[in-house]
Order: C-alpha cells, then sequence, then structure tokens
C-alpha cells in the first residue's frame, strides 16, 4: 500500500481535499481546468489515463497471452524503439525489473546516436529478437529513422520478409505505422486509447506489453495499480497523491520550484520517468518545477534554499548499498523540506505511477496549468525539419578545439547575450559566469552514453557546475530529453542556463530518407533545440565537437573545470575587496562623525 513518510501536513491538501479534485479527476471532470477554455479543451481530450487501472481499456489477458506465446518460441531478446511517454515508463519497468528476472533480455532504443545504435545491435541476433516500435501519433521521427536504421543495419543476418515477422506495434488507431505494420503483415499491432497522453500512458498498453514481455505478472501489476487508484482517488487528507501534490506546490509558493530526486542506484530509472512526467506537464506558461536526479547528497549539505527532497529507498539484496545510501543522508541540511517512499518489488511500481499521475494533475490544478499538452515541445520539432530540408544554419564561429593537440574543429552556436565572445573558452566562460543562485544549469548531450569514459567526462561536468555554482545541475540525455526537460527548459521561468553539445561521428549510420545519416539528425536536432532556446531568450551555447571520443570529452570537462575555479577565485577577490570597501566607508564615516562630534 503506497505511504510516505512526510515532515508534516502541507496547506493546500486541505484545498484539495475541500474542493474534491481528486474524485473529480478519477471522474474525468475537466472542468477542474476550466481557468482557460485551452486547458478545459485539452483536459476533455486526455483524462483518459484516471482510470486505465480499473477500467482498462486493452484486455490484460490478450497482451498476458501474447507476451507468453512469443516467449515460449525462444525469444531471447526484445528490443523497444520509441521516444519519450512511449518509451519512459517501459523502461523504468523493464530495468528495474531486470535484476529479478531472466526470462529475456530487454533493450530500449530511444537515441539516435550511432555509437549507441551500433553498441544494441551488436548484442542481439535479429533472429531470436521482437523488435517493438512504440508510438503515438505513429510519425515521431525518432523512432521511425531508427526503425529504419536498424531494418538497414540487421539485413545482412535477417531477409527483410523474416524480420517483419520479428516486428511489433504500439500505436494510437489511425496511424501511419499502424497502416505500415498492417500493410506489410507485422506479427502483431496493439491499439493505444487516445485519450491517454504518452507521459500518462504507463498503465496502457505502451507500458503493459514491455512489463509482460519482461517478465511481470500483468495480473500482479495491476492488482497494485487497482489500490492505487482507490487510494488516490479518494477526497482524504491521507490521500497519497494529495499529500505529494501539496508537498511540491507549497514547496513552490515558498520559492523552492525544484527538488533533488534521491535513490539507490536501482531506482534512478523512476526519477527519469517522474523526471519526465512532472517537468513536461508542469513547465509552461512561465512556470514550472524542476525534476533533478541527484546522486551526490553533500550537494544538499547547506540549504540553498531553492528545493526539497524526494527519497526513494528501493530493494536491493547489498547491505553496503543500503546503509551507504542512508550515511548518504545525514549529510542532507535538515531545513530542507523531505519526503520520503519505499519500493520492495517492480510490481509495486504501478502504485507510484498512479500516485505520481495524480499528484501531478493535481498540482497543475493549484498552479493553473494545463497538465496534458507540452506546447514549446513543437517548436524544437519544426526546426528541425527545417533543418533537414533546408540545412544547416552557419555557426556564430569555428575554431580548433581547445589546446595545442589538434582535435578538430569544434563550431559554436551562441544566444545573442554571448555573441561578443569568439573563442570556445571564452564562450564557456561567459555561461558559466551567467550562473546565478537560484539557477538551474543543464547540459544537453546528443552524444552516446555508452562506452568508456564518455558517461564519466560528462557527469564530471554536471557535478562540477553543482558543487562550485551552488545550484541544481542536470545531465540531459538527447534527444530524449527534447520530449521530457525540454518543455520547461523552454516554457518554464527563464532560470535555465544551458550548454547543448553535439558531435560529428566517426563512423556514422546513413539514411535514405528524411535525414542524410543518424548523426545529421542528432546535429540537427541540438542545433534546433539551441534556435529554440535562443527564440525564448534563454542563455544557451551550443558546442558541435569534432568527435564524441572519451578524450575529448574529458578535455572538455578539465577546461570547464578550470574556468570554474577561475571564476570562484574572482568572485572571493571580489568579495574581499567590496568588503574592504564598505570598512574604509564605515571607518571615514565614524572619523567625519566623530570630527563633527568634536
Amino acid at each position: 500500500m503506497l505511504s510516505g513518510d512526510m515532515e508534516k501536513l502541507y496547506p493546500s491538501a486541505k484545498t484539495l481535499v475541500k474542493e474534491c479534485v481528486a474524485s473529480r479527476l478519477h471522474a474525468k471532470d475537466a472542468t477542474l481546468f476550466e481557468f482557460s477554455d485551452e486547458a478545459m479543451h485539452c483536459a476533455e481530450q486526455f483524462m483518459g489515463w484516471t482510470d486505465l487501472a480499473s477500467n482498462p481499456p486493452f484486455p490484460l489477458a490478450q497482451i498476458q497471452a501474447f507476451a507468453d506465446s512469443v516467449l515460449s518460441q525462444g525469444l531471447k531478446t526484445v528490443m523497444l524503439i520509441g521516444q519519450g511517454g512511449s518509451t519512459q515508463a517501459p523502461m523504468t519497468i523493464t530495468k528495474y525489473h531486470k535484476p529479478d528476472q531472466s526470462r529475456v533480455s530487454f533493450k530500449t532504443l530511444d537515441s539516435d546516436s550511432p555509437v549507441r545504435v551500433r553498441a544494441l545491435l551488436s548484442e542481439l541476433d535479429p533472429r531470436t529478437t521482437l523488435f517493438v516500435i512504440s508510438s503515438k501519433s505513429g510519425g515521431t521521427i525518432e523512432p521511425r529513422l531508427a526503425l529504419r536504421a536498424v531494418r538497414e543495419s540487421v539485413a545482412d543476418r535477417i531477409s527483410d520478409e523474416e524480420l517483419v515477422k520479428h516486428l511489433v506495434a504500439i500505436t494510437d488507431p489511425g496511424s501511419d505505422l499502424e497502416a505500415l505494420a498492417r500493410r506489410e503483415g507485422w506479427a502483431a499491432v496493439f491499439n493505444g486509447e487516445p485519450s491517454v497522453g504518452g507521459r500518462f500512458s504507463a498503465l496502457s498498453v505502451f507500458g503493459l506489453l514491455p512489463a509482460a514481455l519482461a517478465g511481470l505478472s500483468l495480473d500482479e501489476f495491476m492488482a497494485h495499480a487497482v489500490q492505487a487508484e482507490q487510494q488516490c482517488s479518494e477526497d482524504a487528507i491521507d490521500n497519497p497523491a494529495i499529500g505529494l501534490a501539496a508537498f511540491l506546490y507549497d514547496n513552490y509558493l515558498r520559492g523552492r520550484n525544484k527538488f533533488s530526486f534521491l535513490t539507490p542506484k536501482r531506482g534512478r530509472v523512476l526519477g527519469l520517468w517522474i523526471e519526465q512526467l512532472v517537468a513536461e506537464s508542469l513547465g509552461k506558461n512561465g512556470q514550472g518545477i524542476l525534476p533533478n536526479i541527484e546522486i551526490d547528497s553533500l550537494v544538499l549539505a547547506k540549504d540553498p534554499g531553492d528545493r526539497s527532497v524526494i527519497m526513494y529507498q528501493t530493494k536491493t539484496d547489498l547491505w553496503d548499498e543500503i546503509r551507504n545510501f542512508e550515511m548518504s543522508l545525514s549529510y542532507i541540511d535538515q531545513a530542507i523540506p523531505r519526503l520520503n517512499f519505499r519500493i520492495e518489488s517492480a510490481a509495486e511500481l504501478a502504485e507510484h505511477f498512479v500516485m505520481w499521475e495524480y499528484a501531478i494533475a493535481m498540482c497543475g490544478y493549484l498552479m493553473k496549468v494545463c497538465p496534458f499538452d507540452q506546447p514549446d515541445v513543437a517548436a524544437t520539432k519544426s526546426n528541425v525539419l527545417e533543418i533537414l530540408q533546408a540545412g544547416m544554419p552557419e555557426p556564430d564561429f569555428v575554431e580548433d578545439f581547445l589546446g595545442d593537440i589538434q582535435m578538430g574543429e569544434a563550431e559554436v552556436r551562441l544566444a545573442p547575450c554571448f555573441k561578443d565572445q569568439r573563442t570556445v573558452r571564452d564562450a564557456l566562460r561567459a555561461l558559466l559566469a551567467s550562473i546565478k543562485p537560484g539557477d538551474y544549469f543543464a547540459l544537453n548531450a546528443f552524444l552516446p552514453f555508452t562506452g568508456e569514459g564518455r558517461r564519466e567526462a560528462l557527469e564530471s561536468i554536471r557535478h562540477g557546475v553543482a558543487a562550485k555554482r551552488g545550484v541544481v545541475s542536470c545531465l540531459e540525455v538527447g534527444p530524449r530529453y527534447l520530449h521530457s526537460t525540454g518543455q520547461l527548459q523552454k516554457g518554464g521561468p527563464n532560470c535555465g542556463v544551458f550548454l547543448v553539445l553535439s558531435a560529428d561521428e566517426l563512423k556514422d549510420i546513413p539514411l535514405r530518407e528524411e535525414a542524410e545519416s543518424l548523426g545529421s539528425l542528432a546535429k540537427a536536432q541540438a542545433v534546433g533545440d539551441t534556435v529554440a532556446l535562443t527564440e525564448r531568450d534563454r542563455r544557451v551555447v551550443h558546442l558541435h565537437l569534432p568527435d564524441n571520443s572519451s578524450v575529448t570529452l574529458r578535455l572538455l570537462a578539465e577546461t570547464i573545470g578550470e574556468l570554474m575555479e577561475e571564476l570562484v577565485v574572482e568572485e572571493e577577490l571580489a568579495a574581499q575587496a567590496a568588503t574592504g570597501v564598505a570598512e574604509t566607508v564605515t571607518a571615514v564615516a565614524a572619523g567625519t562623525t566623530g570630527v563633527a562630534s568634536a
């Protein structure tokens, strides 16, 4: 049963109970969002998620039977190809469940990095793999081109006639993806429920088919969801969704418009799902709450005043891991508001999906923000399509990349506030110097997060900014973040500072249509998002690196570390100078007073 350990009752919980928000959500009452015609109209179309547990639109037995059938045929691998809400909940379920099952190897492809695609494909045999292509609209560019790349990459190992028997589509009725699957005779087509938006689709067929393929019992999984739906739809002060919504909203009113999510390693994949749900649902109209998956509690040793903490304890069989996590929590400043949850099994994830969905819809009600649309996501999509059709815009300048070693040229694109910078170092310095208390830093990386040293270099940048600049610092995976925190980055409050990274590919994967290659698609997305951020007056620098090797990324990390050290020294000297001037003025004033008295 859902429960959370919260320090106190927050005032807006009484408001939510008094105004019957929980029961009205369950009843799909769109008038909850009548603060604007657009919000109410959107709610009328996208409230099908509220009773997915008690009233599943797709028969659970049919999903389970299909999964059991294909697994009994010697299936060894499932590859889920998709983006955004179509993959985030499945990734959470299957990765969290991975230590508890050995039924099948489950992989998620939501990257357009050729390095990542090649790495995943090298680990599977297409003859014993089921490829699940998941897209609500059926037209999202990333899964469409990823499927094309996969088909061409495995063509030498399996004929296309045989491959289609290994393809499954999950999509809304009438989509182009459904038409393609039926025309080619794919193994199966599962239709989603159009009234359920992508980030609210965890308990729809988009989440349930991957869960069944990964070995979860849908009956057990949904039993947890039914119990949570009953709890979260009650107009009661002990409703866990009401408690969570009040915690987030009342801290938001106090200026804590960010929260740090802390958990043992196994639970961080849940953080990615929460990140999308919160950021994309609430980050618009100049408002928003920023989720931050934090792995170092020491950055919270002193209360910065702009965030709260949500902690998840997860099942683990390692005593040391449990103890290490508990010890890390002891360093957090007691002044930071906190909320604690616990998950013991993958089946219990269903309860937390329900709780968070209800809570974030309640936050939208309190904030007068429509939680079901994503108006700023389309801006980057439009920019990317224009770049793919018309060509790449010129950079602000090109420079040999950092230092004496010839590593190739870097392209640099700058927001107007940084246009006077003419070197990579100066551009990075100006970006870092612009970070002020209450801001957040996002490293938006269209790079492979696989291979030795790459993630480590990027994480060192993220952590270094958090520690040295004293702000929330996020490492965002492109293009995934475009369908997640990308909404808040463009539609939320203007307190974000962004470094966008992309790189040339040494061994690209060519495409026949729409984009020249996967690498060119990634670069177009990085540039397109930089343009969208710039149009919204955000502080942004885009670096297109000469390659994505760990050496290049490590050099970038070292350079940023040096620049942050320089800024710290300069700020300390400036503070000392200001203190000295103030003391001199005080002394002069005191002397003048003394003379006057005499």
